[in-house]
């Protein structure tokens, strides 16, 4: 359902709130190393979430990327938003330009259905509920199967 640059988005705003909740401002190639992506487009998804603001990033020493104020919570459906177009939540399942109850496609019914859950939860989940996942060693930040305990994100 989400795209590869959506995926990526996530993940290193998840990683960037947890470095930022202990003072530190990873740079790109760091977050790229922990979230298990590719540099060159990490560095061009986080060029992104800053042109949107979304984070804030500077350059030199004691600089990398940083969010502006950690306790403003930043739903997943923002994020979702911001990176894959105001419409994201209103497409067709069958990739019809239009798609309604009145017009449906084959798979509107059904699809609708995934759909407004997933926007539910999207709505409910924040970066920061994500993140203490994490820290609660409940959840992974990447694909690779060992755990990232606190500790180590702290050491990285």
């Amino acid at each position: 359902m989400l795209g590869k640059t959506t995926e990526y988005a996530i993940r290193a705003l998840v990683y960037i709130y947890i470095q930022n909740s202990e003072g530190k401002r990873p740079g790109f190639k760091e977050i790229s190393k922990m979230i298990d992506s590719p540099e060159q487009f990490t560095a061009k998804v986080l060029q992104s979430l800053t042109r949107a603001e979304i984070i804030s990033s500077m350059k030199g020493r004691g600089g990398g990327y940083f969010f502006d104020d950690l306790s403003i919570p930043l739903k997943l459906s923002e994020v979702i938003e911001s990176v894959e177009g105001n419409g994201f939540f209103l497409k067709c399942g069958f990739g019809l330009n239009h798609c309604d109850a009145g017009t449906p496609c084959p798979m509107h019914e059904g699809y609708s259905k995934v759909r407004e859950g997933f926007f539910r939860f999207t709505n409910e989940q924040t970066i920061q509920s994500l993140a203490q996942k994490i820290n609660n060693n409940e959840a992974t930040l990447t694909r690779v199967q060992k755990v990232l305990t606190k500790k180590q994100l702290r050491w990285q």
